[in-house]
């Protein structure tokens, strides 16, 4: 049984990733990433937010920063980390645990509460897992 998973950069923006994860067991998706324009770094973090939110997990992303002139595609870099949530009352405000300041090379620190996690899965306001219509589909796993 997976406790967390990783989904490394655009792979967080494919839900059935998330899906499939959380369906195998994970709590929490960790997606390092590197994004050169803050449009690249705002896909990661809306589709972080999205697989927190219909997944019932927490989402981390970590990205680099700075610059490194010297390297092929590493030359401009934009990143904001951060702790996501589902969002819902028993969560911080917004659904985010901590985050960085852009484009500022910093350790991020949040608490992520596995049993506060449990327990919104059961009761929640809103009940992503419980709610899904998966009569209607069948998602097939690739071995």
């Amino acid at each position: 049984m997976w406790k967390d998973s990783d989904s490394v950069c655009y792979d967080i923006e494919f839900p059935e990733l998330g899906r499939i994860a959380t369906d195998k067991g994970a709590n929490i998706i960790f997606s390092p990433f590197c994004t050169d324009d803050r449009q690249g770094y705002l896909r990661v973090r809306y589709c972080s937010q999205a697989r927190a939110i219909e997944n019932q997990i927490y989402t981390v992303i970590s990205g680099t920063v700075g610059n490194l002139s010297d390297v092929a595609n590493m030359d401009i870099q934009y990143a904001q980390s951060g702790i996501f949530t589902p969002s819902d009352f028993t969560f911080p405000r917004d659904g985010i645990v901590g985050e960085c300041s852009p484009n500022i090379e910093t350790v991020v620190v949040g608490d992520v509460d596995l049993e506060i996690l449990r327990r919104h899965r059961r009761s929640g306001s809103v009940n992503q897992l419980r709610d899904r219509r998966d009569d209607i589909y069948h998602v097939v796993y690739k071995q």
